[in-house]
Formats: structure tokens, sequence, C-alpha cells
């Protein structure tokens, strides 16, 4: 009885990760009938079925593992992560399901025979197939060698599911590279706002050869002179430019700008409940918006990501020089004020709505939530007024407007760089300082233009660039297949614990103005860095997954499979 009951459920489980749009409310032989029932029929790819991805896992893994969030007690923190977790699951389902979502909508929108021109049945093709590339880029790097499922739709009627045998990780990026070139040849070279086109593909394809060229443990140049030539053709050619401002990147209204290559488009309702954004939920302040739905004052930007923005909590914010837009754009340190968040109150001011209960009387009530002295920034909207001013409607309880940005056009430019310095230490190529320049210059108006640019300098540009938007820890994956000890050092160097003492610090200084450090306040070096090995590097399969296919336990023997003899798009 227990096999037949665990069978059940990893068939469940699986089939869960195969799953297909719900039909009963439409036919799909005759849905896509014209061009803006296609259109229609691929935005909700850009949401619902990536909601169990974001409800933790972008943060979890993406940010906690790589160093840059902390939160107490927490498995991914101290990698001691298992295949029963929660937030695991949601991830590797979720990212299954964007497959299957994407192949039915593809095959659908391919087989229709309704009055739909040329173009626009590309269009929607070269989406749905670029998400599903995305999908398979984010399991790969996640759960190393995965199967590989071509047709979600056929083997669910085939019921072969349960036979799949992982594939190594080299033949997923193989795949992923032959999806992303079949949606190139589909997709235009403009769309409409927010939404994919044949730059925003090949961006991705420029990040997946720079990942990819690794992957054997030692770097292949032509992959990254694929990453290089790809990034460059998005930079020159694509039309699209920085923001001048980087905050404004994260606005409600530059959801869809220029600069967001591929991202998450959310809408504030929750009808359906997976349609929305919850991140603002789970990383703001209690009492941050008018809902009291925001838990996630305990949720906090590390130590680390300080040193590396060099700031200090127990430095008086009097004296702090902040040379970097990023950090007052990532974290809230005291002495901040954000005037494009509460902007009916004249402005969001951090101490103030920790310790002023009339200011804030859903809020924290006086007590520092954060046990690291700051709190998250990215991924809040603010409260109900903001968000009608960005999107002109307000939102909903757990449920925001606000676009989860997955790829953007600085991180085409910073991926471009590294691909210029190679297998080597540095470059003075021109035209890849360009590229990280225009990053850093927009971030740091002081900062004057390199002769020359490091590895080093782009390894840590990446991090203040996209640090808490869900990808640093892939760039730790990236350089674990190529220099497991240099990624390990890095990762045991951080500081990733906790201060203490600083709600006292903190309140005095709102009540009188005075600074005053005690020994009490201090980091604690209590905690020993984590003992990360290689193998960390690889997060397990759902164990219910494994339980129903063996062939997924990290025993089993990945196979080769030549995914171009295989599979292909018609």
């Amino acid at each position: 009885m227990a096999v037949a009951a665990l069978m059940v459920f990893g068939a469940t489980s699986c089939e869960d990760f195969l799953d297909r749009p719900a039909e009963d409310s439409y036919n799909a032989n005759n849905y896509y009938a014209n061009d803006d029932q296609c259109n229609a029929g691929v935005m909700y790819l850009y949401s619902s079925p990536w909601s169990d991805f974001t409800r933790g896992a972008i943060i979890l893994v993406g940010e906690t593992m790589a160093g840059n969030i902390f939160q107490s007690q927490s498995a991914y923190l101290d990698f001691s992560v298992n295949g029963t977790d929660e937030n695991l699951v949601f991830m590797y389902e979720s990212l299954w399901q964007v497959n299957a979502h994407a192949c039915q909508v593809y095959n659908n929108i391919r087989n229709a025979s309704g009055d739909i021109t040329e173009e626009t049945r590309n269009k929607c093709m070269g989406e749905c197939l670029t998400l599903k590339a995305l999908a398979y880029f984010y399991l790969v790097r996640a759960f190393g060698d995965i199967p590989i499922i071509h047709d979600a739709t056929a083997e669910v009627s085939n019921g072969t599911f349960g036979d799949k045998h992982k594939v190594k990780k080299e033949d997923v990026y193989e795949y992923i590279v032959m999806t992303l070139e079949k949606a190139m040849e589909l997709l235009p070279k403009s769309n409409d706002a927010g939404r994919i086109d044949y730059y925003c593909a090949e961006a991705l394809l420029a990040k997946v050869y720079l990942t990819r060229s690794g992957v054997t443990g030692t770097r292949s140049e032509s992959d990254l002179a694929k990453a290089a030539q790809y990034a460059k053709d998005v930079i020159d050619n694509s039309g699209r430019s920085l923001l001048e401002n980087y905050s404004d990147v994260f606005r409600l209204a530059n959801n869809n700008s220029e600069e967001s290559l591929i991202g998450l488009r959310w809408y504030g309702t929750t009808d359906p409940w997976t349609a929305q954004n919850f991140l603002q939920s789970s990383l703001a302040m209690q009492g941050f918006d008018e809902f009291g739905d925001c838990w996630g004052g305990w949720t906090a930007p590390s130590v680390a990501l300080q040193d590396d923005f060099g700031v200090n909590v127990l430095q008086s914010p009097a004296n702090r020089i902040d040379t970097d837009d990023r950090r007052k754009a990532t974290m809230m340190m005291p002495g901040d004020v954000y005037e494009y968040f509460w902007q009916d109150k004249g402005g969001f001011d951090y101490l103030r709505f920790i310790y002023d209960a009339d200011y804030a009387p859903g809020g924290p009530s006086g007590s520092l939530q954060s046990p690291t002295g700051v709190n998250c920034v990215k991924h809040l909207y603010g409260n109900n007024n903001d968000h009608f001013l960005g999107l002109g409607y307000y939102p909903s309880a757990q449920a925001n407007g606000l676009a989860t940005h997955l790829l953007r056009l600085s991180d085409v430019y910073l991926v471009y760089a590294e691909a210029m310095i190679g297998t080597g230490t540095s470059t003075s190529d021109q035209s890849a300082i360009d590229a990280y320049y225009a990053v850093r210059h927009r971030a740091v108006k002081s900062a004057t233009r390199p002769s020359q640019i490091t590895w080093e300098d782009v390894w840590k540009e990446r991090n203040l660039e996209l640090a808490c938007e869900g990808d640093r820890w892939y760039d730790y994956v990236r350089l674990s297949y190529y220099d497991p000890q240099l990624a390990i050092s890095k990762i045991r160097a951080q500081r990733r614990n906790e201060f203490y003492g600083l709600d006292a610090l903190y309140s005095e200084y709102f009540e009188t103005g005075a600074w005053n450090v005690t020994s009490d306040m201090r980091y604690n070096t209590d905690v020993a860095a984590p003992n990360i090995t290689a193998d960390d590097f690889t997060l397990p399969k759902p164990t219910d997954d494994v339980a129903f296919n063996p062939n997924m336990s990290d025993n089993a023997e990945a196979v080769h499979e030549d995914v171009r003899a295989l599979y292909s798009y018609e």
C-alpha cells in the first residue's frame, strides 16, 4: 500500500510538471482563430506558469545561496536543502510547467487553421520557444543533468514521462541553443513593449553560451566567442539603451522599458491567483502596504552584500558616503528616504517607518526586524497610491503588477565584457571596456573610464548591478563548472551572518540624533563559514519525483543525447 500510494503521488507530481493549460473554457482547435487570439493566448506564459518559481526560489536559490540575502536558519543559507523542501519542489515543478505550457501553446498556434498572419504565427511561436529555453536554462543550472521533454503534450498522451532519463548537462545546453536558434528564426526584430523579440532571444543565447563555455571543466574559446558575438549584436543593433537612472528600471511605470529584455508581466489581481506578483509581501516590512500582508522584514540583504557596496551599518548615516546609486536602490539603510515610495505621504522614511507608530500605524511598532540592519528595495512597488500612479489601477492583497525582470540589457553588456576577457584575466579591448563602463558609470557617476578591465572587475560589477534579482547564484554555478575551488573560496570568504544590537543603535539615533556604537553592536563571528563543497552547486531533485522515476536519482547515470538528431522544431 505504501508503494502504491507513493507511485500515485509520484505520478501526480510528475504529471504536474507536464501540466497543460486548462481548456475547459475553450476548444484549443478553434480558439486560435486570428492574430488577436494568438497574441492573447501567449501572454499568460509571461506570468502564471512562473508563479511557484517566484514564490520562494527566485530569492532563496538565486540570492540566499549566493550570500546576498540573509534568512536565519535557512537551509539555503548553509547548503543543507534536501529534496523534500517545499520551495525547491515549487521551483522544480514550476519550471517544468513553463516548458509544458510553452510546448502546448506552440503546438496549438502552429496547428491553428484560423485567419492568422504568418508574421503573428511565427512571432508567437518564437515567444513560446524563448520562454521554454529560459525555463531549461534555470533547470540545468540549478539541477544539473535533467531530462529533455521536447513535446510535453505527447509525453502526457503517451504516458512515457516515467521512463525518462537524465540527459548530460552539456547536451541540455545544446538543446537550449537549438531552441533559441529556432526562436530567433521566427521572431521579428521588434515586438510590442514587454514582449520578446529577436534581440531578447539573442541576448539569452549570449548568456547561455557564456555559461556553457565552462561546462566541460575547461572554458571553450568558441563558446566565449559566440557569447561575445551575440551580445555585441544586441548592444549595437537592437536599438535599446540603458535607462538614465538605475532605480527607474524597477518602477511600475517602466515595467516594459527597453532595458527589460525578458520579464514576468504580472497583473495586480487575484483572479486568476497565479497571474500576480506577490514578492512585495514576502520581502517588504510589516505595514509597508495597506493590506497588512507583508512579512519580509526578517528577510534582509546580507552583510556580504553591504561589504560589496562598501557600506557599514555601524557607520553613522551622517558620515556615510554613497558613491553607487545601486546601493540605495537595492537595500534600505538608516537615513534613507525614497521619493518613489509612499508618494502621497511625501516619500518613505526608513527609520521613521520603524520607530514612528503615527507615521506607520501598521508598521514594526518601534522594533527593527532586519537581522542585518538593512531591508530590501527591489521587488517593492510601495502603497496603493504608488501602484495607481504607476499602472492606473489599485493592487490587491498579495497581488501587484510590478514586472519581475529575468534578463536585462545591462546583463548583456557585462556578458559581453566577460566573454571578451575570455580565458584570460583581463582585457584592454575598447568595446569591452565601453560595455563595462556604460553599466558602471550609470551608477557611479564619479567613476573614470578604465584602460583595462579584469575578470574580477566584471565579477563584482555583476553583483552590484543585479543583486537581489535572482541571478547571483547562477554566476557561482557557472564559475564552479571550470573553477570550483575559486567559487568555494569566494563563498567561504563572505560575511553571511547577522549583526547584534542594531535596534538600540537605530532607535537612539532616531530619537536623539546620537550615533553611539557600543561593544554589544557587532557582527556575529560565532558561526563559521558554511562548509560548501563542489557538490553543493547542484540542487537535489524533489524526492517524490526521484521515487517515481529512479532514473532521476543522483546515482543514476545521465545519458548522452544527440539533440539535433533526435529533436527538431517544425
